[in-house]
Parts: C-alpha cells; structure tokens; sequence
C-alpha cells in the first residue's frame, strides 16, 4: 500500500503489538494476533462512538483516535512511501517491529524486548508530512540506519547489551536481510532525486525516539542535562550551509510545551545524528539535501509497557506538521 508511492510486500511478518486494526475481526482477536501470541494480555473493542476505540492496558482504559490505527496492508509490506509537492520530507525508520517469517523462531527477543529498543509511534508523528518513508521491519531484523556492515545484530554489544540471537545466523539468512538494506538506499536515493529534480533542494526530518529509563520503569530517569527532549543530530551535514535550516527548526520546536513546560531542544547531546540514513543523504546529495536526525525523548510513552500518552503523541504530530510550512519558508529564503 503507498497512496501516490511504493510499496512492496513480503512474507507474512509478525504485526506491531500496539497497531489496533479497526476491522472486527482483528478487534475479536486482538490477543495472539495483532497484538501477537507473547505479548501481554490486552482487551480492545469499539466503543458506542464510532470517533474512537477504547483500549484496556492491564485494566486502565484509553480512547484512542482512529488515526493512530494502522491499517493491516502494512503488517506485508517493506515499507510505504508516500510523495507530495512539498520540499520536506519524513521518514520513521525504526518504527517498525515485524520480522520475517524464517527468522522468528531464530529471534532470542521477546516482542516487548524488541519494542523497547525500537521507535513505537514515530510513523504516528510525521503523517501530516506531505513526503514520508516508514520503515515497517524491526531493526533487529534490518537496521537501515547502521552501514552496511553493521545493519545486523551478531553481537550483545552492537544491541545495548542484548542477545537477539539464539545461534549465529546463516549466510543466507544475512545476505537476504543485507538485500532489504541495499533495496531501501536503492529507493531512498531515486525517491530524494525526484524530490531534487523538483524543488531544486529539500529537507529530511529523520524522525528517532530514545529511551530515558534503561534502570526500569520506576527508575530515575536519565538526567535531563543529558537528555534533551528533543535532540537536533547534525554531526554529519555541513553545518555552516545549513545553518538556517537548522536553527529554524531548533527555534520552532522550542515554541511549544508538552506536559506544561517548553521543550528542552538541543545539538548533539544525546546523539550525534551519526546514522546511516543522514550520512547517506549528505554523501549523495551534498549541496542540495539537509537530513536532520530528530530524536524524541520518548516522553510520549512508557518505554517498559508500550503505553503510549496519546495526549503528547497528538501534539508532537501537530508540532511536526506546523514545521513543514516554516521549513519551506527557511529553504527559500536561503536561496
């Protein structure tokens, strides 16, 4: 499924655990099948108002918008595209949680170890971007924001400690995960050379979310002089060209608050925008495209139980959409 873009389908992967499909028979089912058969017990069911779906996360409900339902076409594919006519383009590419077929029995991770460590809801975040690439396989499948060597987790230490691994994968099983790597920079570089042919430069928001509560949920969370709620990574664009794109988008998010204070945002704290997917874009398009790694503190959600705080998610989406307009405006001004 891509309205106005690509998608391309593949085995059947495990569905995202907190996607709630508005079909019946997905709602009847919830618990093994879109939720997935390890996850914890949830109940789910259509309210009287047709405007929302109440969700019940161990007893405590939620109403939840129809727009943070994924619709099932995507539990097949790869990943969706859409194109616009804008100059602005975003991408979640870590928002996706299915793993092919083969290599679920492989996967030593449980579905809430993998979701953790993973980026829930970032798609939710840019879906008022006129251009947007989402990422549907989970990073421990494929990370596409890691080079090409790196892209698979053999090893506890490229994955905060984990063991994703139950025994080492075959060579097959590498080389088919390292194809969906060079098919997504395949397609990301033909899609952002449309994008250029058109509007002559553009801006990519590589939109990241990060953890703050590694002790566990109870935990002290990590001090916020080291943790911004928003981290602007640009170690990897040259930053003087850019300047006025950066520094716009830095002034927009911190005219808003979330849960009654200013966003704290800041550079290359926490992260450095040191991912594939940034650096790719500056080699490739080094005078025409700005790719800024945007990383969400991930205070829209509980990290340990998938829970997500639709209140915050709502506004992060709408500060996302209202930068567009003002990036547009900073790119020509800088003509």
């Amino acid at each position: 499924m891509a309205r106005g873009g690509v998608a391309i389908g593949a085995s059947q992967p495990t569905p995202h655990p907190f996607s709630i499909c508005i079909s019946k028979a997905y709602v009847h089912s919830a618990k093994g099948s879109v939720f997935g058969a390890d996850s914890r017990d949830c109940h789910c069911f259509c309210g009287g108002n047709a405007n929302y779906v109440l969700v019940k996360w161990d007893g405590s409900s939620h109403r939840m918008s129809p727009s943070l339902i994924v619709p099932p076409v995507t539990q097949n594919a790869l990943w969706t595209v859409e194109r616009g006519i804008s100059p602005i383009v975003a991408t979640a590419i870590h928002e996706g949680h299915s793993v092919r077929e083969e290599l679920q029995a492989l996967c030593a991770l449980s579905q809430d170890e993998r979701l953790r460590e993973e980026d829930p809801f970032t798609e939710f975040t840019i879906r008022d971007i006129p251009n947007r690439i989402v990422f549907h396989r989970s990073r421990f499948e494929v990370d596409v924001n890691r080079s090409r060597d790196g892209a698979i987790y053999r090893t506890p230490e490229q994955a905060w400690g984990l063991r994703v691994w139950r025994n080492e994968l075959s060579t097959a099983h590498v080389e088919s995960s390292l194809q969906l790597h060079d098919d997504y920079y395949d397609m990301l570089f033909t899609f952002l050379s449309g994008v250029e042919r058109r509007h002559g430069q553009f801006v990519v928001l590589d939109i990241h979310s990060y953890n703050h509560r590694r002790l566990g949920q109870a935990a002290v969370p990590t001090e916020q002089a080291k943790a911004p709620d928003v981290n602007i990574g640009t170690s990897s664009m040259d930053r003087a060209r850019w300047s006025h794109i950066v520094d716009t988008l830095v002034e927009h998010f911190r005219s808003f608050e979330i849960g009654g204070r200013p966003l704290d945002v800041r550079e290359n704290v926490a992260f450095q925008g040191k991912g594939e997917q940034t650096r790719f874009i500056h080699e490739h398009f080094p005078l025409t495209g700005c790719a800024i790694a945007v990383e969400f503190k991930k205070i829209f959600m509980d990290e340990w139980t998938g829970e997500p705080d639709l209140d915050a998610l709502t506004k992060l989406r709408a500060i996302v959409a209202s930068a567009a307009p003002v990036l547009e405006h900073a790119l020509t001004e800088g003509l």
